[in-house]
């Protein structure tokens, strides 16, 4: 009897099998190309021992890196919270194809390239300081806390908007019974109540202003350095690693902590919404059209900067910079409709690879519980925690030796972008899965479905909006992702348009500037058609319960 009780049941693990192999798949992508990197330039840090340490805290221009960064994320935080608390109203009482399509626009300016906005308000600053006598904002803190202040408008537009749109706002009609006028309302009732996704929108954001790096770069010049320009200039430009490697992990330090921060405030905002609420009250018209235009304003002026800029041509406009890319120039390895087309390629991999981790990862957090749920979702989160800069240095020294020499390879680039984009994927699946009833799943089992086919013919088709929103938020940030590719090969197949946009900005001629502004023209395009398809092709206009999860959380 014993001898029969320890024999396997082979055909139950037959059955399991398959669900081992599909859950490996996260497990060795994100261990590979992720945590072995990262683990990687911890270690090198930690081998230096405290005096590494030392060293850099004594280091005058590593002290001011740090300082900055600290300081700049904070005002920056500060000041994308007042601008776009208005954004968020509006959102919040915005419906089906037309709410869609305003989050859209509002989304945009977040998945643009990071070049392409340093570039945009570069263009913006140096047009009002000859026109208008504006000093000139350019190599300056105020030109980079704007700059992440356009960029990360959605964020809290989004994230404060959906949770907003989610309250019971039986209390206001309460409050407004009473006497009190609106002001007093929002500040004495709305507001309290949206501390939670005030406190959550203000940590992601903070986050990435922390770890920006493109705006810095084209912006903030070498007077005003962050710790993510730091790692850069001491790994490509000076071939300090281990100075890098000990940025890198204070870096990381930092990070952790905040992403802790975020998670605690997210898992608050999503207890407080409630299904059957009293609806909000609507905004004025006059309220509508200011914020909107508003909005309008400040989101769209550094791209139509851009764009005129793109067409000038020796005081009178054209379309000779579109017709350059075409064209082969010694800065570039490459013409830059080649580098675009390179980035429209990469991108294509990087979103099915996206999506094929981030549903595996998405459906094991949802399917399972305890140690295995919260190891996937930690596990999937933590590349929106560390910055893709680190991401990049660390497949820069980590995959760079037998059996694991990839740093050279093609392919390596569009799986870094995949790296930077599987969290949004899950972010974007895992509440539209939480939505299934579980009855539904539940009945299937019943009949005799096997789990593969549950998954297949029920959970795939009901969460497809929050693919279509996965697929164009993946496409998007790979087109335009600049700071892990920044360490890879810059060769003529690798050069993405990101980098080339970099390259043209960093020369010194109006020709070259023009050309540069007409490819990021192009690819602002290919990003705003990209995320504005997948809004509206996803918004479900019968549905008001059904809302997009806030972004970065």
């Amino acid at each position: 009897m014993a001898n029969v009780s320890q024999t396997p049941d082979w055909p139950k693990l037959s059955r399991r099998l398959p669900n081992v192999v599909i859950a490996a798949v996260p497990v060795v992508f994100l261990g590979l190309f992720f945590f072995y990197p990262v683990f990687t330039i911890l270690a090198n840090a930690i081998s230096q021992g405290w005096n590494g340490f030392t060293d850099i805290v004594e280091s005058p221009r590593a002290r001011n890196a740090i300082w900055f960064t600290l300081w700049q994320a904070a005002a920056s935080t500060a000041l994308t919270l007042c601008v776009g608390l208005p954004a968020a109203a509006l959102i919040a009482r915005t419906t089906g194809k037309q709410g869609a399509f305003f989050k859209a626009l509002v989304t945009v300016p977040f998945v643009l390239p990071t070049i392409v906005v340093g570039g945009a308000f570069k263009e913006l600053f140096e047009q009002m300081n000859s026109t208008l006598g504006v000093p000139n904002l350019n190599h300056t803190a105020a030109a980079v806390i704007i700059a992440h202040t356009f960029f990360n408008f959605a964020v809290v537009a989004r994230t404060v908007g959906v949770f907003w749109s989610g309250l019971d706002h039986q209390l206001e009609e309460q409050a407004r019974t009473l006497g009190s006028s609106n002001a007093e309302v929002f500040w004495r009732v709305t507001c309290p109540r949206l501390k939670p996704a005030l406190y959550a929108a203000a940590a992601i954001t903070f986050l990435f202003s922390f770890t920006s790096f493109g705006v810095v770069l084209v912006l903030g010049g070498l007077g005003q350095a962050t710790i993510e320009t730091e790692i850069y200039r001491h790994a490509i430009i000076r071939g300090d690693m281990t100075s890098s490697a000990m940025l890198a992990l204070i870096q990381v330090v930092v990070v952790l902590v905040l992403v802790l921060v975020n998670s605690t405030l997210e898992r608050r905002t999503s207890v407080t919404t409630q299904m059957v609420r009293s609806p909000i009250a609507a905004l004025g018209t006059k309220t509508k059209i200011g914020i909107g235009c508003f909005t309008v304003a400040f989101l769209g002026t550094p791209l139509v900067v851009m764009i005129e800029r793109s067409l000038s041509v020796g005081g009178k406009y054209g379309v000779r910079h579109y017709t350059a890319l075409f064209s082969k120039i010694p800065q570039l390895p490459t013409t830059a409709v080649e580098a675009l087309a390179n980035s429209v390629v990469f991108a294509a991999i990087a979103t099915v690879v996206a999506l094929t981790v981030g549903v595996i990862c998405a459906m094991a957090i949802v399917a399972r519980g305890g140690f295995t749920s919260r190891f996937f979702d930690l596990g999937a989160m933590l590349p929106l925690g560390v910055s893709a800069v680190t991401v990049g240095f660390g497949i820069l020294i980590a995959l760079d030796e037998a059996p694991f020499d990839w740093r050279t390879r093609w392919w390596i680039v569009p799986v870094a972008h995949a790296l930077v984009a599987v969290p949004f994927v899950v972010r974007s699946v895992v509440p539209m899965l939480r939505r299934i009833h579980p009855s539904l799943r539940e009945a299937a089992a019943l009949l005799g479905a096997p789990r593969s086919r549950i998954r297949r013919q029920i959970e795939l088709p009901l969460i497809a909006r929050g693919l279509a929103v996965a697929a164009g938020f993946a496409f998007a940030i790979s087109l335009g992702e600049f700071g892990a590719t920044s360490f890879l090969p810059r060769r003529a197949d690798t050069l993405t348009a990101p980098q080339a946009v970099f390259r043209l900005l960093g020369t010194p001629g109006d020709l070259l500037r023009g050309q540069a502004m007409a490819l990021s023209v192009v690819l602002a395009a290919a990003v705003a058609v990209t995320v504005i398809a997948s809004e509206v092709l996803s918004a479900d206009p019968t549905s008001r319960s059904r809302q997009k999860p806030p972004i970065g959380s």
